[in-house]
């Protein structure tokens, strides 16, 4: 008995199905990386951003804790060595 040479319909149609969805979750999760991508592009935007306003604010009232709830400054405690 000779081998098939084709699938069968049923089967073709399956492959079919699950090739697609594949290529949808492989596009999906490109979508996801290049979000991913930007979002660490601002994330490290802003850091730059606060480190800046940090020495700032640092050069304007020395090292100082700040509240960030209401504005507070406060010495920081010196540990003894």
């Amino acid at each position: 008995m000779a081998k098939p040479t084709n699938l069968t319909k049923d089967e073709l149609k399956a492959l079919q199905e699950n090739v697609k969805k594949l290529n949808q979750v492989n596009m999906e999760l490109g979508k996801l990386e290049n979000q991913k991508h930007k979002i660490l592009h601002e994330m490290n935007e802003i850091e730059k951003d606060f480190d800046a306003m940090q020495k700032e604010l640092e050069n304007t009232y020395g090292k100082v804790s700040i509240n960030i709830d209401n504005g507070k400054l406060s010495e920081i405690p010196q540990k003894d060595e």
